[in-house]
């Protein structure tokens, strides 16, 4: 199991962009370099957060701001927007485990509701942190 870079990049982009939005032109190139990624890929990011509302982005002068006060964006709702698991779930469960014995058979029964709850319980840590607080703590570093 691996969740996609693209959570950990976005969360990046979020907080660089609550940081230096005051003072800085938050553009792709600006956040490409901060991240150390290809400009595309922050673009590629960039649309799939401001898709979700969590940022707003302004051609010319203005840049890239959160859409939201940062105490209202949580990682789950950066998450969710960057579609950092696939379709399949968390864990990708092996297809076609053997049916014949019995723990080929039940195997799914045993395990698939353990790891529901711990991708739960994944869900609701990522919806107790917001990037205000990311963001105040990444401010004790400059």
């Amino acid at each position: 199991m691996q969740i996609s870079s693209r959570f950990t990049m976005a969360v990046h982009v979020m907080v660089a962009i609550d940081v230096y939005s005051s003072d800085h032109k938050v553009t792709s190139t600006f956040l490409a370099k901060s991240v150390n990624a290809n400009p595309v890929i922050i673009r590629r990011l960039i649309q799939q957060l401001k898709n979700d509302d969590l940022i707003t982005v302004t051609r010319g002068a203005g840049g890239a701001v959160l859409a939201r006060d940062p105490q209202d964006i949580t990682l789950l709702d950066i998450f969710d927007a960057v579609e950092a698991v696939d379709d399949a779930g968390l864990f990708n469960f092996h297809d076609n485990p053997g049916r014949s014995e019995p723990v080929g058979r039940h195997i799914h029964d045993v395990l698939d509701v353990r790891l529901d709850r711990v991708h739960a319980a994944m869900e609701r840590e990522l919806q107790s942190m917001t990037v205000a607080d990311l963001a105040q703590h990444m401010r004790t570093f400059m």
